[in-house]
């Protein structure tokens, strides 16, 4: 097969890759940039685990090839944390228990962080809408939508500040 070289910029760092082309963007953040915290769950884009946000924007990265992500700001849930200190919303999970086998909580947790940031005054119906995008198959999400609202609550009260 042939392959192209790239470099991708992750959490604020630059990876030079060498890729095919059909490669998808989830299956070269875990095996060629070290970065497994995005799971590959059902591999067809409908269960959200592999989320990430691209420019800013939820993106299901076992549906994007990585050469399209060349050029483009990529997050993934290693970069949530900043300088040691837990972001609000993975503070929430913890104290809302929204996680169990916690196989989806990184699909979530940058799904709940793009809306967040496109929105930060997103309404509780919104909220859930929004996150029944992403399954889980342990919660019942209810704890997971708490934190999510916790976590929202927290970030528009620290930015009034």
């Amino acid at each position: 097969m042939d392959k192209i070289d790239i470099v991708l910029a992750v959490n604020g760092q630059p990876y030079d890759v060498r890729v095919e082309y059909r490669r998808t963007l989830a299956d070269t953040l875990r095996d060629e940039c070290g970065l497994t915290g995005t799971h590959l769950g059902c591999e067809h884009g409908v269960c959200g685990a592999c989320t990430v946000l691209v420019d800013g924007q939820p993106v299901r990265s076992c549906l994007m090839f990585a050469v399209q992500a060349q050029g483009k700001k990529i997050e993934t849930v290693e970069g949530l944390a900043h300088e040691g200190k837990m972001h609000p919303l993975q503070e929430a999970f913890i104290q809302q228990h929204a996680l169990q086998c916690g196989f989806c909580t990184p699909g979530f947790l940058m799904l709940a962080r793009g809306i967040l940031e496109q929105n930060p005054s997103l309404s509780d119906d919104e909220i859930v809408e929004a996150l029944s995008s992403n399954l889980c198959r342990c919660t019942g999400y209810r704890n997971i939508i708490a934190a999510v609202k916790q976590a929202r609550d927290a970030m528009l009260e620290a930015n009034t500040k």
